[in-house]
C-alpha cells in the first residue's frame, strides 16, 4: 500500500474512535441523570415515610405520658389517703390517751386526799399516845420516889448492891461446880482415853488394814479360775512371782482376791490378770511378759499423773524423783483418803492462805503438795522414821528450799517451825483432813452403798419396791403385776443388774431378784 492509503486508514479509526467516545459519554450523560431522579423519588418517598411514623411516635409517647401521668396521680392520692388515715388514727389515740390521763390525775386526786385524812388521824393519834406516854412517865417516876422512900436506897445503890450479891453466889456456884468436874475428870480421864483408843483400834484397825491390802478382781466366770491357777499352780505361782502379789482364789464367786501392802504392785496385778484373761494365753512366759509392759506402763502413768499435779498446780522445777513421788500419791491412801487427793488440797489450801497472809503462794504451794511425800514407800527408806522427817529429808536430798523443807518437815511438831509456811502447811493439813467426809467413815459408807442399790432399782419403770438385804450382797425389786408381765420381770433383772455392774463399786457380787405377785382380794360381808 502506499503512504496516501495508510494516512486514510488511520484517519478513519481517529475518526471512529473519537465519534465511539462522544456517543459513550453522552450515554453516560443520559444514564446518571435517571439515576438522579430515581434517587430524588426514593429520598422524597423516605422523608415522607420518615414524617408519618414521626407522627405515629409523636402520638404514642403523649399517649404513655398521659397514662404515666394518671398513675402517679392515683398513686399520689392514695398515700394522700393513708397519710390522711394514719393521722386520724393518731388523733384517735391521743384523744384515747388524753381520757385516761384525765381518769387517772382524778384518780390521784382522790388517793391523795384519803392520803391527807388518813394523815391528820395519825397526827391526832400521836398526840394522845404521847401524851399518854408522858402520863405514864409521871406515874414511874412517882412509883420509884415511893420506893426510894419506903428502902431508903437509891435506884443506882439497888442495883449495884444486886448485882454485886449475884456475882457473889454465881462465882461460888461456878467454882464448886468446876472444882468437882475436875476432880471427876482427873479419875475417869485416862481410863476412859484408853478405852476409846482401843475401841478405835477394834472398830477401824481390820477394815482399813483389808481395804488399804486387798483389791478384788472379778471374772466373768469361775472357769476362768482353774486357767488362773494353770497345771499343779505354775500359773499362779508365777503371777505371784512376778509382781510379789498374793492370788488368793477361793469359793466367792466370780472374784478373785490381789493381796499386798504396796498398791503399785496390786495394781500391776490387776491390770495384768485383765490382759492375760482377756488374750486368753496364760502361761509362764507370757505372765512373765505381760507383767513387764504392765510395770512399764504404771510407772510411765506415775509419772505422767505427777507431771499433771504439778502443772495443775502450777509447779516448776520439781526434780524428777519428786515428780516420780507425787505421782505415786494416787495409789496411796492415808485414813481411807487418797494421798495425791489430800496433798492436792492441801496445796490449794495453802496458797490462798500464803496469798491473804502477803506470803509467797507458789512457795506455799510446793510444801503443801510435798508434806506427805514420807508416806509414799520407797525401799530404801527407813520406815521407823516418822514420815514428816522422812519427807523432809527427801526434799532436802533433791535440792528443795529450807522453807520447803522446815514446812515438810515440822507439819506434826517433830521439828521446830523456822519460817511462816511452817504453821500454813499444818492447819491446811488438818482442814484437808478433818473436813466431813475426807476421811474414813465406815458406817456411813456402807449405808450409803445400800441407798444407792435401791435408788438403782426405783429408777426403772414399774418397780413398787426394792430391798438391799444381806449386807448388800442381794437386791429384792417387788414390781407392780399390772404393769410388768412375766418376760418383763426376767428383762428388768437383768438390766437392773447390768446398771449395778456399770455404776457402781462393790466387792464380789450381787444378785438381783424381781418378784411379781398377783393378788386377788374380796371382802364377805
Amino acid at each position: 500500500m502506499d503512504t496516501n492509503t495508510i494516512l486514510l486508514i488511520i484517519t478513519g479509526i481517529i475518526v471512529g474512535l473519537v465519534v465511539g467516545i462522544v456517543i459513550s459519554k453522552t450515554l453516560e450523560k443520559n444514564n446518571a441523570s435517571k439515576i438522579i431522579k430515581n434517587a430524588q423519588k426514593e429520598a422524597d418517598s423516605i422523608l415522607k415515610g420518615a414524617k408519618q411514623d414521626g407522627e405515629a411516635v409523636k402520638k404514642d409517647k403523649i399517649l404513655q405520658a398521659k397514662e404515666r401521668f394518671i398513675e402517679l396521680k392515683s398513686e399520689h392520692e392514695k398515700v394522700i389517703l393513708s397519710r390522711d388515715k394514719k393521722m386520724a388514727e393518731s388523733e384517735k389515740r391521743t384523744r384515747d390517751k388524753e381520757s385516761q390521763v384525765s381518769s387517772e390525775l382524778s384518780k390521784q386526786k382522790k388517793i391523795t386526799e384519803q392520803i391527807h385524812s388518813k394523815e391528820k388521824d395519825y397526827n391526832h393519834k400521836l398526840d394522845f399516845l404521847n401524851k399518854k406516854q408522858n402520863e405514864l412517865d409521871k406515874a414511874y417516876k412517882g412509883h420509884i420516889k415511893q420506893l426510894e422512900v419506903i428502902s431508903g436506897l437509891s435506884v443506882e445503890e439497888a442495883k449495884t448492891q444486886l448485882v454485886e450479891t449475884l456475882k457473889g453466889e454465881a462465882k461460888n456456884d461456878a467454882m464448886t461446880y468446876v472444882q468437882a468436874k475436875m476432880e471427876e475428870a482427873k479419875l475417869t480421864a485416862q481410863q476412859d482415853a484408853k478405852k476409846i483408843i482401843i475401841n478405835t483400834i477394834q472398830r477401824v484397825g481390820t477394815e482399813e488394814a483389808v481395804d488399804n491390802c486387798v483389791s478384788v478382781f472379778n471374772i466373768d466366770s469361775d472357769d476362768v479360775k482353774g486357767r488362773i491357777i494353770g497345771r499343779e499352780g505354775r500359773n499362779i505361782r508365777a503371777i505371784e512371782a512376778a509382781t510379789g502379789v498374793e492370788i488368793i482364789v477361793d469359793d466367792t464367786p466370780e472374784a478373785i482376791i490381789l493381796s499386798c501392802f504396796d498398791s503399785v504392785r496390786r495394781e500391776v496385778a490387776r491390770l495384768s490378770l485383765h490382759k492375760l484373761v482377756t488374750d486368753g494365753r496364760i502361761h509362764p512366759a507370757r505372765i512373765e511378759e505381760v507383767v513387764r509392759k504392765t510395770q512399764k506402763q504404771i510407772e510411765q502413768e506415775i509419772i505422767e499423773v505427777g507431771k499433771r499435779t504439778v502443772i495443775d498446780l502450777g509447779i516448776h522445777g520439781l526434780n524428777p524423783e519428786l515428780i516420780k513421788t507425787v505421782g505415786r500419791m494416787k495409789y496411796r491412801s492415808s485414813y481411807g483418803q487418797n494421798l495425791l487427793q489430800h496433798s492436792r488440797e492441801v496445796a490449794k489450801l495453802c496458797g490462798i492462805m500464803a496469798a491473804e497472809l502477803g506470803l509467797n503462794p507458789k512457795l506455799a504451794k510446793r510444801a503443801g503438795l510435798l508434806h506427805d511425800i514420807g508416806k509414799v514407800p520407797d525401799a530404801e527408806a527407813d520406815m521407823e522414821t516418822p514420815h514428816a522427817i522422812l519427807g523432809m529429808q527427801w526434799a532436802e536430798k533433791y535440792g528443795e528450799k529450807s522453807e520447803v523443807c522446815n514446812a515438810i518437815g515440822a507439819h506434826h511438831d517433830e521439828i521446830e517451825m523456822k519460817s511462816l509456811l511452817s504453821p500454813i502447811v499444818q492447819v491446811c493439813d488438818a482442814i484437808s483432813g478433818a473436813r466431813p467426809g475426807a476421811r474414813r467413815q465406815v458406817l456411813d459408807s456402807y449405808m450409803q452403798r445400800l441407798k444407792d442399790l435401791e435408788a438403782i432399782a426405783f429408777g426403772f419403770n414399774g418397780v413398787k419396791k426394792a430391798y438391799a438385804i444381806q449386807a448388800g450382797r442381794e437386791l429384792r425389786v417387788i414390781v407392780e403385776s399390772e404393769r410388768v408381765n412375766d418376760d418383763n420381770a426376767a428383762n428388768l433383772s437383768f438390766e437392773i443388774s447390768q446398771k449395778i455392774q456399770t455404776d457402781m463399786t462393790y466387792p464380789g457380787q450381787v444378785k438381783v431378784t424381781v418378784i411379781r405377785e398377783t393378788r386377788a382380794v374380796n371382802i364377805a360381808k
